[in-house]
């Protein structure tokens, strides 16, 4: 191998075995970082291996955070998915080697951050490169065991987080993004995915916890007349989700559960989506809504002014009256941006390839490299 080559790790327990924003992201950038000349990629993660991807896949294995939903939330075991990130990182042991790599990623605290951290080889490490997928508390809490974070480079997936870092850490704002080869505009039929045939279809692709408010999404589409509401996603409050879709809506209400293949398809058959998160790190529903063509109803604040630069209703989504409206005014066609605009907007900032070489070029300049 030449001596130029930049050897990267990217391990999260999710990749390549759940459908999840952060694993998308992950697997994505891994790929693309992959065929950019001069870079060799691993991955590390709780799947198998598959035959196209262009990275070396490592399986480790996790415990599901699922199996810990309620286990009691300790000092650093503080919730499910800090028993699954210490799972991950037991067995991480078992097969990471720091001398062959000189960058490593991740976007879990504590545990599999500490790891790649800590291990050193011949009085050396690989340079650490922490990305805010799952939010920012951890890189600037001064208590308990978030006074211990540290990295040698820090991915900030929005413009707040970056704001309110980058003076601490050496810091790249790189959002999450989307490939425009597989999310496009068009009409899939909603029959063969099994989805309501008669009147509009409100999307809501999200985790099914209470940050992410799926239960109020529920009952701001239940007023919106004849609408139909599909919900793809899991988490500990689909029961729930669930039997309170049924109750206020009945038949035109759906959950699925998609594989991420079929993801663009379930885009194409929405008419308008709906995201009621307060505090997104850098939704990849985002984008992918936006390069389908699709209306976007979702909170307003800083970070969805920056990523949506005007192509989408932002509201107060803790004001069901405003989301209702919103979602009627998009079903009449008179929301703000066009499908042209949307779709300009996504191909031109957040297309994976032109991320993933800013990722490449920050791995670069960590490691002495030229960009």
């Amino acid at each position: 191998m030449s001596k130029t080559t930049t050897r990267v790790l990217f391990a999260l327990p999710g990749l390549h075995c759940v459908n999840r924003g952060a694993e998308t992201a992950f697997e994505s950038v891994a790929a693309e970082v992959a065929s950019i000349p001069g870079f060799k990629v691993t991955v590390m993660g709780g799947g198998e291996a598959r035959a196209d991807d262009p990275y070396q896949f490592i399986h480790v294995p996790r415990v599901p955070r699922e199996k810990f939903e309620k286990w009691p939330g300790l000092p650093v075991f503080r919730s499910h998915y800090s028993y699954e990130d210490a799972t991950f990182a037991a067995n991480m042991l078992r097969v990471y080697r720091p001398k062959e790599y000189d960058v490593t990623v991740t976007a879990n605290f504590p545990f599999t951050n500490g790891l790649l951290r800590a291990r050193k080889s011949g009085g050396k490490r690989p340079a650490h490169v922490f990305v805010t997928q799952n939010g920012d508390w951890m890189v600037g809490a001064r208590t308990a065991e978030y006074r211990f974070f540290g990295c040698d480079g820090l991915v900030c997936t929005n413009n707040q987080y970056f704001a309110r870092h980058a003076s601490r850490f050496p810091s790249r704002l790189i959002p999450n993004g989307v490939d425009p080869r597989k999310f496009f505009p068009g009409k899939t039929g909603r029959t063969k995915l099994g989805l309501p045939e008669n009147g509009p279809l409100i999307l809501m692709v999200s985790a099914l916890i209470a940050s992410k408010y799926p239960l109020e999404g529920i009952e701001a589409a239940s007023r919106v007349p004849g609408a139909n509401l599909v919900i793809a996603g899991d988490g500990e409050l689909r029961q729930a989700v669930r039997e309170l879709g049924e109750a206020k809506m009945g038949d035109r209400f759906r959950m699925v559960s998609v594989p991420r293949a079929e993801m663009p398809a379930l885009y194409r058959a929405a008419d308008l989506f709906l995201h009621m998160s307060r505090g997104e790190a850098s939704a990849n529903v985002y984008i992918e809504a936006l390069a389908t063509g699709l209306p976007v109803i979702t909170h307003d604040w800083e970070v969805t002014r920056w990523t949506f630069d005007g192509q989408a209703s932002l509201v107060d989504t803790a004001n069901l009256d405003l989301v209702a409206t919103a979602l009627q005014n998009a079903v009449a066609g008179s929301g703000p941006g066009s499908l042209e605009g949307r779709v300009k907007l996504a191909g031109e900032r957040f297309d994976w390839r032109v991320i993933a070489a800013t990722y490449a070029e920050f791995f670069r300049e960590l490691t002495g490299g030229q960009p």
